[in-house]
């Protein structure tokens, strides 16, 4: 049986490891990149910063208090973005089948390469050698036969490793494997996977497939494919979608304005931490609203300059919603999407769309 050959690479804490090397005063210390404001998030942080545990998506309130030393830098998305297009340049002297995922992180199918190599891992090495010359940063890569395993190959052995998992491996290494760092198993679906005596991918291939999906839905075929090491998505070439967005649905049908406005608010977070992490900046705002009759009402506004901050969102969202008559009309989800980037985006630019938060 042939296997497709697929590298994984993931840099190293890319925007704080950015400015360390421009900035070599940095170099060293624990510094996170954004989050200074006073409600404000932390975009990344440094490897000596996670040694405090201050961590991406963190209040830069509580990251402070984590480690007092921690120094905040302000985020510079166009020079991440310049420096994606450099690491994708490197990638397509390798192949043309790259997937990105976001600024920093991108899959490359090595099956048939420029190079003519037939060894994946040889050019594994080679790319993140280059990273490091080219543009002295670190980066850690995983290779394996499918996208799921390289994804948890680079992230086996980070920061500045190197992972290979092999067909005849696999089954071992994915029955050790912690339930948490499977492909899909976010915060809520751990928390239940847990529940049901699931630690491990181990646990997981005793499951059978009804009742993966009775518990997780469509998501459990995934699941039961990858507790077998089957993973038969594509390595998709580059695309770009220009809008990016979080969505709430209530678990009760509500009308009370404090419990939407509240609920809109959280949404707003979750999306100005998702817009840090992909670099992505848009013009226009659009609030969606469906109500307990599954009818959609949706209202955007855009701006003359791009939508930068936390605040401004929650400011242009509330606006949104305040405009909306709801009160005979329970809502049951709430969403947020930014979109019209104000230029177009840049080879190694990933926008993902709409992200669910359940409860």
């Amino acid at each position: 049986m042939s296997h497709r050959k697929i590298i994984h690479i993931d840099m190293d804490a890319f925007f704080a490891s950015v400015e360390q090397h421009d900035h070599p005063e940095l170099r060293g210390l624990p510094i996170a990149v954004g989050g200074s404001e006073p409600r404000g998030v932390v975009c990344a942080a440094s490897y000596e910063a996670r040694r405090y545990g201050v961590r991406s998506a963190m209040p830069g309130a509580k990251a402070r208090r984590l480690c007092p030393q921690l120094i905040f830098v302000e985020v510079h998305f166009e020079r991440y973005r310049e420096v994606s297009a450099a690491i994708h340049r490197i990638f397509r002297n390798y192949t043309d089948r790259i997937e990105p995922l976001s600024l920093d992180e991108a899959f490359l199918d090595v099956t048939d390469n420029k190079r003519g190599e037939s060894l994946a891992v040889k050019l594994a090495i080679e790319i993140k050698e280059r990273i490091a010359t080219e543009l002295g940063l670190t980066a850690s890569a995983g290779v394996s036969y499918n996208k799921f395993l390289a994804k948890v190959a680079s992230d086996a052995r980070k920061p500045n490793g190197l992972c290979t998992i092999h067909p005849t491996q696999a089954l071992d290494f994915i029955a050790n494997l912690p339930i948490g760092e499977f492909w899909g198993v976010g915060r809520v679906t751990k928390r239940k996977m847990l529940e049901l005596g699931i630690h491990t991918g181990a646990d997981l291939r005793a499951r059978s497939l009804p009742e993966l999906e009775r518990y997780f839905g469509r998501a459990g075929k995934m699941f039961y494919d990858f507790a077998r090491g089957i993973d038969e998505r594509p390595v998709e070439a580059e695309r770009i979608r220009k809008s990016l967005g979080c969505e709430h649905t209530f678990l009760d049908n509500t009308s009370d304005p404090s419990v939407l406005e509240a609920r809109l608010l959280q949404v707003a977070e979750d999306l100005a931490r998702r817009l840090e992490r992909k670099g992505f900046l848009g013009r226009t705002l659009t609030l969606k609203v469906k109500y307990g009759d599954f009818s959609i009402a949706s209202r955007s506004t855009s701006q003359l300059q791009e939508i930068l901050t936390l605040e401004e969102i929650q400011r242009l969202g509330l606006k949104l919603l305040r405009g909306l008559d709801y009160t005979e009309h329970p809502v049951r989800l709430l969403g947020l999407t930014i979109s019209n980037p104000s230029e177009e985006l840049r080879p190694g630019m990933w926008v993902q769309q709409w992200i669910q938060f359940p409860d």
